[in-house]
């Protein structure tokens, strides 16, 4: 059994595999419908405004913003959020398009066995002494 401290409030709980205990989780949750709610009804709030009126901080918004959870509107100018990676504005998460996609595309080759072409096929074993002494 796996049991860690919940890096917000420093209870105790049984690690499954969230930084935060549950109660946290579901506080957290709670939040988050508080800042969704609020942007279906004003789609074209500020972050400031939406921090203000739901009383979820500026720095909890942006994590939603780059876990992916929430989006920049169309056509707004973008000085929030940067791609991590080369600097460029994204609407949501922490790559642009393009990073992810060269991301992925690093980690697949750093995982998946790397083969010679010429020797693919022919590998064979040998007995080093095959005669009896």
């Amino acid at each position: 059994m796996d049991v860690r401290n919940c890096r917000k409030c420093g209870k105790i709980y049984q690690y499954d595999g969230f930084k935060i205990c549950p109660t946290c989780r579901k506080e957290d949750e709670i939040d988050f419908q508080k800042v969704k709610d609020y942007l279906y009804d004003n789609p074209n709030a500020t972050i400031q405004m939406v921090s203000e009126e739901t009383e979820v901080s500026e720095k909890k918004i942006l994590r939603y913003l780059k876990e992916g959870r929430l989006e920049l509107k169309d056509g707004s100018k973008n000085l929030i959020l940067e791609c991590e990676r080369c600097g460029v504005s994204i609407k949501t998460g922490r790559f642009c398009d393009k990073c992810a996609v060269e991301i992925e595309r690093e980690l697949k080759s750093s995982i998946s066995p790397k083969r010679d072409s010429h020797k693919a096929g022919n590998e064979r074993m040998h007995i080093a002494d095959r005669h009896k002494k």
